[in-house]
């Protein structure tokens, strides 16, 4: 049981940029705060602070839509260079359509990574620059670990690292933060053979604490603030060497598609 769970903001992190030392960045701002790190924190970090940082911004300007892409900005009233990048980042799309009460149809897609998200995670929002675009990371758990190498050996001190991103959900409203890349955190935590309040043993039971961390981190960061990095200090967890691939569901099981 978590005694004393608490979610800290850190502070002034400045607007990041290509090439920027994330663990620097980070680091310094940790230290500015009298935060530090103490051993079994947690750290979340907005991708899109990772992403700058790796330089995974397109220009439109830059990028020749295809026929395909053509097509479906089309039939969505999307720009079709923002398109051709989406169908770039996807495996395929799942479903297309535009919304009676919105000007811009939707794609979702299944990124690259496996995730099925709109517009495969590439956003216009808070990229710095007018007619760009922002990409999620090449591999978002090798940045996670890098954050997670450089601040542990910054404070000698054992963390935690979860990046994570902005999805909606199927069949309810509203999006919520989730992991999409890690380091040393848990994905899931299984409770199967364990029991519940009544002594009844439990079968399933399997809580994404990777995705509950994502989201706590939502009440904290504040896309419109520049505060893409929390610190959870207090929370009991295992580490280990999983991934956020972990959290999605084999498509043997995927009774929708």
């Amino acid at each position: 049981m978590n005694a004393a769970l608490v979610i800290h903001i850190v502070p002034d992190i400045p607007e990041i940029r290509a090439g920027d030392d994330l663990v620097e960045i980070i680091g310094d701002s940790l230290d500015r705060s009298g935060l530090g790190l103490r051993d079994g924190d947690i750290l979340t970090c907005a991708h899109k602070a990772v992403s700058k940082a790796e330089g995974r911004i397109v220009r439109l300007s830059d990028v020749t839509p295809s026929q395909r892409a053509k097509d479906y900005a089309g039939q969505l009233a999307k720009d079709a260079r923002k398109v051709e990048v989406v169908l770039g980042e996807s495996r395929r799309v799942v479903k297309a359509f535009k919304h009676p009460r919105q000007n811009e149809g939707t794609m979702i897609c299944e990124h690259r990574l496996g995730f099925i998200s709109a517009n495969a995670a590439v956003d216009e929002s808070n990229t710095g620059a007018e007619g760009t675009v922002i990409l999620l990371p090449e591999d978002p758990d090798a940045s996670a670990g890098r954050l997670q190498q450089g601040l542990e050996a910054r404070f000698g001190v054992s963390v935690g690292v979860v990046i994570t991103d902005t999805f909606g959900r199927p069949w309810r409203l509203g999006q919520v933060n989730v992991a999409i890349g890690l380091a040393g955190v848990p994905a899931t935590v299984s409770e199967k053979d364990r029991t519940d309040a009544y002594g009844r043993l439990l079968s399933v039971t399997e809580p994404a604490l990777a995705d509950e961390i994502a989201a706590a981190s939502g009440l904290v960061v504040q896309k419109a603030a520049g505060t893409p990095v929390a610190l959870f200090r207090g929370l009991e967890w295992t580490r280990t060497n999983g991934s956020a691939a972990d959290l999605l569901r084999p498509a043997a099981e995927d009774v929708f598609r």
